[in-house]
């Protein structure tokens, strides 16, 4: 029997056995779980500041928290699961989140807002507090591609491009790591060959951010004549230039990450980065973008404690809230302890960082910490809701899903790890000496 046949056959005969109401959509969750309230209907309040970090901050910095705050629970989290279902991204947003002027972070001047390390942390935690993705997003956009252009930029690229990354009015991917070469990053194999009025990018990028729609993508590439890494402005269809999104990912789903393939892309002279001339260019945007992914998991981690505490509070077994159990409690108490842990690690990074005494050491370290206390945080979140871990509409099963690019990206807990271990150590251990006398790191 031909099996094609056979399967439409198994086909027909399926659906005639299935129910006259298979096909009905889901039941709204406050019909379907009347007991606890959603955090796409209405998001819980934060209550995560038990010791009152909040002092710490600034007048400004606290002012920051609360626009950005006020934004995500209004424009993000009633929309956040359908677009996270579907793995897409919710354009529509973005001119709204440029009007809070925060993208380009710490940048000043060509229109970027200038904040505090500390103010943009807080930015990016708040938005990742209910939405990881669209954090993400922002991170790549901000703390990785502008920050490149500000830092090693000539002043024409920064006053070409800066002024509309930062009112969001076009939007930026930073490329560097590649199929072959995760942590390895720096031994990668993306090639810039030198012609007659620029360069000439072959190669391949994987795990891009933003890349599928990005107006400008940065892209770190090997010099063939030097053998040292540059860092060139590719411009969105380019000739030779596409990326494809990655499917099937189980966290940042919204995030657009992309496969990138570079065949003979012609980049003018004007669009290569005059002040990034090898892979130690990458210190800067690394070492902040790993405080950001640290603040990243803390506001992950605030998110998931507040839905956390409502959903005890309401609901009842037993005859009691949840709340009132002491498993419950213990795990709650925990939670909350990593959470004012972690904001404590967190600030004083960023005050370190503000005044140029933070090594990359210790943001590496700052990160591997914090988003290992995160990753404990964020499960005892989903151990506390039960089966309404697992689904989106009430953020824990979504941010416990989110949450595991963090344990790997921006540098793996593992690598994040070693790059501390050799500053305080003085050795290299990225890779066996019998191989390599100095890491590549």
């Amino acid at each position: 029997m031909n099996p094609s046949k056979k399967h439409q056959d198994g086909d027909g005969a399926d659906k005639k056995a299935r129910s006259s109401y298979f096909h009905l959509p889901a039941l709204d969750v406050p019909l379907a779980f009347p007991q606890a309230t959603s955090a796409t209907s209405k998001f819980p309040p934060c209550e995560s500041d038990y010791y009152q970090l909040d002092d710490l901050l600034t007048l400004e910095e606290q002012a920051i928290r609360m626009k950005v705050r006020e934004f995500v629970e209004k424009e993000v989290a009633p929309i956040m699961a359908g677009y996270w279902e579907k793995a897409e991204f919710p354009f529509h947003v973005i001119p709204k989140l440029g009007a809070l002027n925060i993208a380009g972070g710490t940048i000043k001047g060509y229109g970027c807002p200038g904040l505090s390390i500390t103010g943009a942390a807080i930015a990016l935690a708040e938005i990742a507090r209910v939405d990881a993705s669209l954090s993400s997003s922002i991170l790549v956009h901000s703390s990785l591609a502008m920050l490149t252009i500000a830092t090693s930029g000539s002043e024409a690229q920064k006053r070409k491009y800066l002024p509309s990354l930062a009112q969001l009015t076009t939007m930026a991917s930073w490329a560097l790591t590649e199929p072959n070469h995760g942590s390895d990053a720096s031994a990668l194999s993306t090639a810039a060959t030198k012609v007659e009025g620029g360069w000439i990018l072959e190669g391949q990028k994987r795990w891009i951010g933003n890349s599928t729609f990005a107006d400008v993508l940065v892209v770190m590439a090997r010099n063939t004549t030097t053998k040292k890494i540059n860092a060139f402005i590719v411009k969105k269809d380019a000739p030779g230039l596409t990326a494809t999104k990655i499917e099937n990912k189980i966290g940042l789903r919204m995030l657009q990450n992309g496969d990138i393939l570079l065949k003979k892309v012609f980049v003018p002279d004007e669009d290569r980065l005059p002040g990034f001339n090898s892979f130690q260019d990458t210190n800067i945007p690394l070492s902040i973008a790993r405080v950001m992914v640290a603040w990243q998991t803390i506001g992950i981690s605030m998110g998931v404690y507040d839905m956390s505490l409502r959903y005890l509070m309401e609901r009842k077994q037993f005859g009691a809230p949840l709340g009132a159990f002491q498993i419950t409690q213990q795990k709650l108490a925990q939670m909350l302890g990593n959470i004012q842990a972690m904001n404590l690690v967190g600030w004083r990074l960023c005050r370190m960082c503000e005044n140029g005494k933070m090594s990359l050491g210790q943001a590496s370290l700052g990160k591997a910490w914090v988003s290992a206390r995160a990753r404990e945080t964020v499960a005892l979140g989903r151990e506390l809701l039960g089966g309404n871990g697992i689904v989106t509409d009430f953020l824990v099963g979504k941010a416990f899903c989110d949450f595991e690019p963090f344990h790997t990206g921006e540098g793996s807990y593992d690598i994040n790890n070693l790059i501390a271990a050799r500053e305080i150590t003085g050795f290299a251990s990225f890779k066996p000496t019998s191989s390599a006398q100095q890491s590549r790191l």
